[in-house]
């Protein structure tokens, strides 16, 4: 179990090739922001190739919002708004993800039915310290899954809360497969999403998406917990030149999570 807990808070600016970042362990990287993209910047930054170099577990979308991302083992995975899992290619880029190169410290052994909620419940009296990054690999059979996706957009960009309005949802019954994503504590407000925000991938590479429900069989969560964090600003600086990141979008991030 880590014993220092001293909490690093980088913002790297521009980004660029090569870029000297951090790239230890116990530490998330992020690509841009929430509210930008909340706001509709949405235009990719960095490629998965770059990505891939900060970790290899992770979620978040792509270029253009193009569908959900999952990286997991190393591999990136694209859930598009058809429903369909893809293998991005490493040119591809993302204007927001968050990704850490995972080193449990926990396991939760999930020995009896759960729900979503049931298990953000356990989870929380399991790791307690609210305060801290936790990264989530949670390998199960799941009873069902509820999960989404959202379909490319063309400029000018509407805000994500329009796009999510509209979003394509899928369901599946009696499939293996792994969450992955990330608990942040609650002072990241504006900067990533506070709480639980968790994608899914099955077994098969078929189906997943942004995960709004399900039930659990039986399963195994591991998790990881980070004392640093890294936020890497676009390198394009008029991306967020004319948006308001001042403002409080906690209602709209909410619609867009549920």
């Amino acid at each position: 179990m880590k014993k220092r807990f001293l909490l690093f808070f980088a913002i790297i600016l521009p980004l660029f090739a090569g870029c000297t970042a951090i790239h230890s362990q116990n530490t998330v990287t992020q690509v841009s922001t929430i509210d930008a993209l909340l706001a509709g910047v949405y235009d990719g930054q960095m490629s998965c190739g770059e990505l891939k170099k900060y970790g290899n577990t992770g979620i978040g979308t792509f270029d253009h919002l193009d569908g959900e991302m999952i990286l997991l083992n190393g591999a990136f995975y694209q859930v598009k708004s058809d429903g369909k899992v893809y293998e991005p290619p490493k040119a591809l880029t993302t204007p927001f993800a968050a990704v850490c190169r995972f080193s449990p410290d926990e396991t939760v052994g999930l020995n009896s039915p759960i729900t979503y909620d049931e298990l953000k419940k356990l989870l929380d009296e399991r790791v307690p310290n609210q305060n801290l990054f936790c990264t989530f690999k949670i390998v199960g059979r799941f009873r069902n899954v509820r999960a989404r996706s959202v379909p490319a957009q063309k400029k000018p960009y509407p805000p994500l809360a329009k796009v999510t309005a509209q979003q394509p949802e899928f369901t599946a019954k009696d499939i293996g497969g792994t969450i992955v994503g990330f608990r942040c504590p609650p002072f990241v407000k504006g900067i990533n999403v506070p709480g639980y925000h968790l994608h899914f991938l099955s077994d098969s590479k078929k189906f997943g998406g942004h995960l709004l429900a399900f039930e659990m069989e039986k399963g195994l969560c591991a998790v990881d917990i980070c004392n640093q964090f890294v936020l890497i600003l676009p390198e394009n600086l008029d991306l967020l030149k004319s948006v308001d990141l001042s403002k409080d979008r906690s209602k709209e991030l909410e619609r867009v999570e549920q």
